[in-house]
């Protein structure tokens, strides 16, 4: 089994490492190579993909990815910033499906937004299609017919992606409670209504999952008010931008939240993928040890059961920081007063 380690930017050399530590501490054959990327690949190589960084990712099962973005790089033209080795990733190796679990560990129920008792119900996923929509069609400025200046982004989705994202939605389903919500807005939206069309012509073919829909702005109400009713969620790219970030914030911080991209490529262990936590590489506590490493170990934990098929071994890593959770070690973004390295050292210590 081979991983591509691309710690990237910022805090991501940081929590990498803690990741690796926990990773190492199991005793499994995974051969590993690491690379730069973003901000620290171009300022060594002069681009935020560089050539040997995509091979060493080419001839991986799963890449285990940091955080990119660096404030010097701020002024480059828009294809070199740190941001954009993101996109080539998820270009160059067809990840089309982010997967983002939500789910508030006993002992952090008090610091949602939401009262305890709600937000300590909360065990869902996410699984956001993201290489389609609005974000990828045609857009531009032009002039309207009374000379004024007008913007304009074309939302689109073809069944092929409806269809494959529906198809990975549904998989996941199966793995957990069998409950799956479809979330568009059919009823103002062409593309909603043929997303609508062909998740309910897939569903089909999983009779064995609870299947429903649901629009967008009520799912986003239904989040605060009611998230426990949720197990699996699928939505198109831009509705997933925002209810997934939504569902950070009900959790308490975005520092505990994994996330995985998933593509069509098959490895001889699972599916390739992309793992990463959704903070950023906040290059304002970078070098510090302040940074909370559990995101990053927590996608090492999805790494191990998408791509490598160690589910076992993922189970294990989730249970020990659940466990340091409950046992009070929270970081400075919970408002505790661990560090990276002290973070780390309990999860290990509980694995």
């Amino acid at each position: 089994m081979k991983i591509a380690v691309l710690a990237g930017d910022g805090i991501g050399p940081e929590v990498t490492h803690e990741a690796l530590r926990v990773l190492d501490a199991l005793g499994l054959d995974i051969e590993r190579g690491e690379a730069l990327v973003g901000g620290a690949a171009y300022k060594a190589h002069g681009h935020p993909l560089p050539p040997e960084t995509l091979a060493l990712v080419e001839g991986s099962d799963g890449v285990l990815f940091g955080a990119v973005g660096d404030p010097d790089c701020d002024a480059l033209e828009r294809a070199l910033r740190p941001e954009q080795a993101i996109l080539g990733l998820r270009k160059a190796f067809g990840l089309f499906a982010n997967l983002r679990p939500a789910t508030v560990f006993k002992g952090l129920e008090h610091h949602s937004a939401l009262r305890p008792e709600v937000a300590a119900a909360i065990d869902l996923l996410i699984v956001r299609e993201i290489n389609g929509d609005v974000y990828f069609g045609e857009k531009g400025f032009r002039t309207a017919a009374d000379g004024t200046r007008e913007g304009y982004d074309v939302m689109s989705y073809c069944e092929t992606e409806v269809r494959r994202i529906a198809h990975v939605a549904f998989r996941a389903a199966q793995g957990r409670n069998s409950k799956l919500c479809s979330v568009d807005k059919a009823n103002v939206l062409e593309t909603s209504q043929l997303w609508r069309d062909i998740v309910i012509e897939v569903a089909r073919e999983y009779p064995d999952v609870a299947f429903s829909h649901m629009y967008v702005d009520n799912a986003a109400m239904q989040l605060v008010r009611n998230p426990g009713q949720f197990d699996v969620v699928v939505t198109g790219n831009l509705f997933g931008d925002i209810l997934s970030d939504q569902a950070s914030m009900c959790v308490g911080s975005i520092g505990m939240l994994a996330s995985a991209s998933l593509g069509s490529r098959e490895t001889t262990h699972g599916t390739f993928g992309l793992y990463e936590p959704i903070h950023g590489s906040a290059p304002d506590i970078a070098g510090k040890g302040l940074a909370n490493p559990m995101a990053t170990i927590l996608s090492a934990a999805m790494l191990l059961r998408h791509s490598l098929g160690l589910a076992d071994a993922a189970l294990r890593i989730e249970t020990a920081v659940a466990r340091a959770i409950a046992d009070g070690v929270f970081g400075h973004d919970l408002g505790g007063t661990a560090g990276t390295t002290e973070i780390g050292d309990a999860v290990l210590a509980r694995l």
